[in-house]
């Protein structure tokens, strides 16, 4: 028998709200960002990182020097939020600016070698949660997981390049 979909009308109760709640992989992937996010920020903390701080440290470490712009565009957060995580960030050392030879108005954001060290420890940390949460699934079934994620990420963002075009 086909089951019929309930659609969310303002007049749910609770109970009847949850039920008709989404449950595709949009919501799925939505609930495991908020349970990584927290679990990231539970075993970066000890290293005095947040999220947010390891993500701009990866960006830099992945893609080398980047300007506040760029940086923020690719941690997803604002320019503003950039540059105060970023003055947090060069006050403990991780991080130092430095003016582009051919703009000497283009500030670069470059990470130092403090900077690569905590890095390297905040992968190894988020290396070894991401082990845990994959513990469960064989070697094929993680490629495929892998494989169907980037082709999603691919996808939203060629979406967001088009919007800002």
């Amino acid at each position: 028998m086909a089951r019929k979909e309930r659609r969310l009308s303002t007049t749910s109760t609770p109970d009847t709200a949850f039920q008709s709640a989404p449950r595709g992989i949009a919501y799925l992937v939505g609930r495991l960002d908020r349970l990584l996010r927290r679990h990231l920020g539970e075993v970066l903390s000890p290293q005095g990182l947040s999220v947010q701080q390891y993500t701009a440290l990866a960006m830099l470490g992945a893609r080398g020097p980047l300007s506040n712009a760029q940086l923020a565009d690719r941690s997803f957060v604002t320019p503003q939020t950039a540059n105060e995580m970023v003055k947090g960030m060069e006050m403990r050392g991780w991080v130092d600016r430095a003016s582009d030879p051919e703009h000497g108005r283009v500030i670069f954001l470059r990470l130092t070698t403090r900077g690569r060290e905590v890095l390297d420890r905040a992968h190894a940390a988020a290396a070894a949660l991401e082990t845990r949460m994959l513990a469960d699934l064989s070697e094929p079934e993680r490629a495929r997981i892998h494989r169907a994620l980037s082709l999603c990420v691919q996808s939203l963002g060629a979406m967001l390049a088009e919007d800002r075009a």
